[in-house]
């Protein structure tokens, strides 16, 4: 191991355990978009009150990052690392590979991390490595295609949606080529393993040997949470009992990292000591930033409703006057969440004429719940209609998570 990773590591608190009472971490929540769907996953933003992955209250831009990075080092001097951990996919994002440059520009001192689920890692391991990136962290619950396909949903792999057996062998074979090219660089490699009962528990010892012949520096054996609106929100959690005999069981193989804390992507601070709250919006906004309110009924709220022409909820898909459905999500200031699917019976149609005024008007009736209306693409008259019953619209072919913070941000932007 050479010198510079070497010191590196006395100061990493998730690779050293001896450092996670004395070194700081900092999560950069950059990357919204990710390339899976694990049926344990549901990626939040705004959300101060769960402290799980995919957790983050504010989104940043590279440049606001940086920013932030600068005021945390300045009031947190322990801080050692910096890291981009979600809430998507770090490497299903650009502007992971664009703040990583910019914080190792201006800070050499600190040490860079990211946390991927590895589908793009072999493409990128090189260009991180560049960038000065020494330390991954791959997610990888299974090598068994049989077992990973009752975990993940769906993968997206140029421009395909795999799901099933597919998927999970594309996933696989990326996250072993991804974990192999990044050892032969001379990265130290944590493999995460979330523990899901029924599951994966009796396949957990063949993945740790598995990762182990590749070179894994440490595994975190993490406890499922069974998170509400996904797929395994009726599942149990493991006891600490069951993760703590896997884990001794394991330790034969490999380091095992038993101190971890399941961090937010916006985690600040020391493992045990979350101070994530105290930065918000800083080099975001300034003052004045405050929630976004709406009209209801005569009353203001700051539940908004929002609603998004897309057919897979991923990426926003669909025009306002053909797409035959829209996906509702609520936003409350403090959490995200789909309500559920609005589906548009046809009544008329064509571009002209009496069927396309009745097919407006229907989808408009339709759509009276929703305060915010997205689509990918939408006529003048349905914009002015729409506008005229107060509903704000926001145009855009972007995922779906990334167009609900722009149409905020506009909407924020609008109001001031």
């Amino acid at each position: 191991m050479e010198d510079k990773l070497a010191n590196a590591l006395e100061s990493h608190p998730c690779y050293n355990e001896s450092a996670h009472s004395k070194f700081a971490r900092m999560h950069l929540p950059v990357a919204p978009k990710c390339n899976i769907q694990c049926n344990y996953c549901n990626r939040r933003y705004d959300c101060s009150n769960e402290s799980r992955p995919g957790v983050t209250s504010e989104l940043l831009t590279p440049s606001e990052a940086k920013e932030k990075v600068r005021a945390v080092k300045e009031k947190i001097p322990e801080l050692s690392v910096v890291a981009v951990a979600g809430p998507g996919d770090p490497l299903a994002n650009d502007e992971t590979m664009e703040t990583i440059s910019l914080i190792n520009e201006e800070f050499p001192e600190l040490t860079l991390c990211i946390s991927t689920n590895g589908l793009m890692l072999p493409e990128y391991a090189e260009m991180l490595y560049g960038k000065g990136v020494r330390f991954i962290t791959v997610t990888m619950n299974s090598y068994d295609p049989e077992i990973s396909s009752k975990i993940y949903e769906f993968v997206l792999w140029k421009g395909k949606k795999l799901q099933g057996k597919e998927a999970s062998k594309r996933l696989l074979k990326n996250q072993l080529d991804g974990i192999e090219k990044c050892i032969g660089l001379g990265m130290l490699v944590k493999v995460n393993i979330v523990l899901i009962p029924g599951i994966n528990d009796d396949h957990i010892p063949d993945l740790v040997k598995k990762v182990k012949e590749l070179g894994a520096y440490i595994v975190n054996i993490l406890p499922l949470i069974p998170v509400e609106g996904t797929k395994f929100s009726d599942l149990r959690a493991p006891t600490p009992e069951e993760r703590r005999k896997l884990t001794n069981l394991c330790s034969n193989d490999v380091k095992m990292m038993r101190h971890c804390r399941q961090c937010r992507a916006d985690a600040i601070g020391l493992l045990g000591n979350d101070r994530s709250n105290e930065f918000i919006r800083i080099g975001k906004c300034g003052s004045g930033c405050g929630p976004l309110n709406v009209m209801r009924d005569g009353v203001v709220t700051d539940n908004i409703r929002i609603a998004i022409a897309s057919d897979d909820g991923i990426r926003v898909n669909g025009g306002f006057g053909n797409t035959p459905a829209f996906r509702m999500f609520t936003v409350n200031g403090k959490i995200m969440k789909e309500d559920g699917i609005i589906t548009i019976e046809s009544k008329g149609g064509g571009v002209y004429g009496d069927a396309h005024t009745e097919n407006i008007r229907n989808r408009i009736i339709s759509l009276k719940d929703a305060d915010m209306i997205i689509v990918k693409e939408i006529g003048p008259r349905p914009m002015h209609e729409l506008k005229a019953a107060g509903k704000f619209v926001h145009v855009t072919s972007e995922n779906t998570d990334i167009a609900i913070q722009d149409v905020l941000k506009a909407a924020k932007r609008h109001k001031e």
